[in-house]
């Protein structure tokens, strides 16, 4: 079987100052818990599944594997590895 997924994610680059990438995961953390925003993702049927840093992180490279092993089984793909 093949699962997927439509998620989004925020990514900063390598690098980024430690209190902005605070700041961002703070801001995403609240703007997601938020009742406004948890009141147009219900009108939309969308449900939320916040990941905060550690998690998202583990939570991506499992998907990059599911998905790199469904490509590769549909045999007409070359897959690079992520590192």
């Amino acid at each position: 079987d093949i699962e997927f997924y439509i998620w989004a994610g925020l990514f900063v680059p390598a690098g980024t100052p430690a209190p902005l990438v605070k700041t961002l995961r703070d801001t995403v953390r609240q703007t997601v818990n938020s009742p406004d925003f948890k009141a147009a993702m219900e009108k939309i049927e969308t449900p939320i599944a916040y990941l905060d840093a550690p998690e998202f992180q583990k939570f991506w490279e499992k998907d990059a594997k599911m998905l790199a092993a469904a490509i590769k089984r549909i045999g007409k793909v070359e897959i690079q590895e992520v590192k």
